[in-house]
């Protein structure tokens, strides 16, 4: 944003000094050291003259050149900084299970997850973001991208039953924490959500802690459904070696505050620096002022006056 200002405004008001002084003042003898002083402040009888011309302009410019005419311009320097999240989504058969969503009981939990991890998807608007979906296998649905379109419709698209029907959450693990080791962002985080325990695993649960002892990505667990189903301690110890926190969704309503939970605790940072630049005008009426100065010298006295 450009405006126009003075720095110093107060030096405008010599302006009505000026004035005031060619309406009163009189000369009442020549002066010593500026002898011409009643051709630069008093009228031509005969009119405006080129000389008065001259003269008006040079006092104003070089009065406009004391003030100090500036142009500021100002903008913010955004900095945001985002993030890659991996999302990990269970397609084992247990995920066919209904009555999650209380509003539409016939429909199954692997659809109400897709409806919520979609509305997850577009609110980063700021991070890249790739999914690992699994049940007997674990597979990566979506490379990390910005391409939030594509990642809905990649999401929309996830079939039960493509990966098998059992549970394979160590694999799973090991397969985003592999995404992520590839990436340069500062943060970088996993989210996993299943409803069941893993029985499919080939990686051990001791190789899994130590891959998440030894890497920097945050991890956060999710466990659906009733608590029975899936093993809460596991989770919880999950999430505690990945420095993140381990949550229970009982029904669509909580899955989705548990998501808005992580999206408030995985804020991107914004950091905005406002820029001012200041160009300074006083050398064009400075000039424009010596310039008039030195022309009503050279024709007053060419004249003769």
């Amino acid at each position: 944003m450009n405006q126009f200002s003075f720095e110093y405004p107060y030096f405008l008001g010599l302006l009505l000094l000026f004035i005031l002084c060619a309406k009163l003042c009189k000369e009442r003898s020549r002066a010593i050291y500026f002898p011409h002083v009643k051709s630069l402040m008093v009228k031509s009888k005969r009119g405006i003259s080129f000389l008065d011309v001259l003269k008006w302009v040079g006092i104003l410019a070089a009065i406009v050149a004391f003030a100090s005419p500036v142009i500021t311009k100002s903008y913010t320097n955004t900095k945001k900084e985002g993030r890659d999240i991996v999302l990990i989504i269970d397609s084992s058969d247990s995920m066919r299970q209904r009555g999650f969503d209380a509003n539409d009981p016939w429909k199954n939990k692997f659809d109400v997850v897709k409806e919520v991890v979609g509305d997850f998807i577009e609110k980063r608007e700021h991070d890249r973001i790739g999914m690992v979906t699994f049940a007997d296998i674990a597979f990566i649905a979506s490379p990390l991208t910005f391409e939030k379109k594509f990642l809905t419709d990649i999401t929309r698209m996830q079939k039960m039953g493509v990966a098998g029907k059992r549970t394979a959450i160590n694999d799973a693990i090991v397969q985003s924490y592999n995404v992520l080791s590839k990436s340069k962002a500062k943060s970088k985080i996993a989210i996993l959500l299943t409803d069941g325990v893993d029985n499919m695993s080939k990686v051990p649960f001791t190789d899994t802690i130590n891959l998440i002892e030894n890497q920097d990505i945050k991890l956060y667990t999710i466990g659906i459904g009733d608590e029975r189903d899936y093993n809460g301690a596991y989770l919880n110890e999950l999430a505690k070696v990945g420095k993140g926190f381990s949550f229970a969704a009982r029904d669509a309503h909580t899955l989705s505050k548990v998501y808005a939970e992580i999206e408030k605790l995985e804020a991107t940072k914004i950091d905005n620096k406002k820029i001012v630049q200041h160009t300074y005008l006083y050398i064009y009426p400075l000039f424009l002022a010596i310039l008039s100065l030195l022309l009503f010298v050279y024709f007053r006295n060419a004249r003769g006056v």
